[in-house]
């Protein structure tokens, strides 16, 4: 009853018919709560804010609030030379925990969906849905750093999905493109010119070293009350 706030076990209390039901879901709420806690989420949520594009902050201005900025996605053990092909194959074999990585509301569509303009035929990485912002969110994979030449092909993805596969109730989709490095300057850059509503977020195969958040975090704390403190 102390480990998850008082909405989630009403919730769990409520709707569960046995005790073994209950039991279950209360250990798994505990779990993803303690692995949040692990991956320093705060941390990293107040440090790293998510970089989107300015045409996905006028199309959906709640956005930037429901994707991340890093994913840690620790559980896939991946090796230190990985390919993308790597990448993938993990995320779908982990796919129910990915989900939760990603977060709320977030439907999985498809993998590799075949995209076909013109004579030629595309294959994106990974479909979802989200149903919070009523919209297709495609999912690119690299496994090196962003390169600025990564958005354009996205772009393209975007505008293949809006024409061909979203709904005529849906709004348009949005892109994040999933890297396992970023240098923030290229990123901004890169987004400040784009029509797509589009995002950059790393993916971090190994759990953050939490210590070192916080003591970010305080520094960052730190100088915000400095800058608010009254001249004297």
């Amino acid at each position: 009853m102390r480990q998850l706030p008082w909405t989630h076990n009403l919730i769990i209390l409520s709707q569960s018919n046995r005790p073994e039901e209950r039991e279950f879901y209360l250990q798994m709420a505990v779990r993803e709560l303690e692995r949040q806690f692990k991956s320093a989420l705060f941390e990293r949520s107040v440090l790293q804010p998510t970089h989107v594009s300015a045409a996905l902050k006028q199309m959906q201005p709640g956005a930037a609030a429901v994707f991340k900025d890093s994913y840690v996605v620790e559980f896939l053990d991946l090796p230190e030379s990985h390919s993308e092909a790597d990448l993938h194959a993990g995320l779908l074999a982990q796919l129910k925990k990915f989900l939760v990585e990603l977060g709320r509301d977030f439907c999985f569509i498809g993998s590799e969906v075949p995209l076909q303009v013109g004579r030629r035929d595309f294959a994106l990485d990974l479909l979802f849905f989200h149903r919070g912002l009523n919209c297709l969110v495609a999912i690119e994979l690299k496994v090196g750093r962003f390169e600025p030449e990564y958005v354009g092909k996205l772009a393209f993805y975007l505008e293949a999905l809006d024409r061909d596969l979203k709904k005529p109730h849906e709004n348009p989709a949005i892109g994040v493109l999933l890297c396992a490095s970023k240098d923030d300057e290229v990123v901004e850059y890169a987004l400040s010119r784009t029509a797509s509503p589009a995002l950059i977020a790393e993916y971090r195969a190994q759990l953050p070293d939490k210590a070192v958040l916080q003591a970010k975090l305080h520094e960052f704390y730190q100088l915000n009350l400095a800058k608010q403190a009254p001249d004297e």
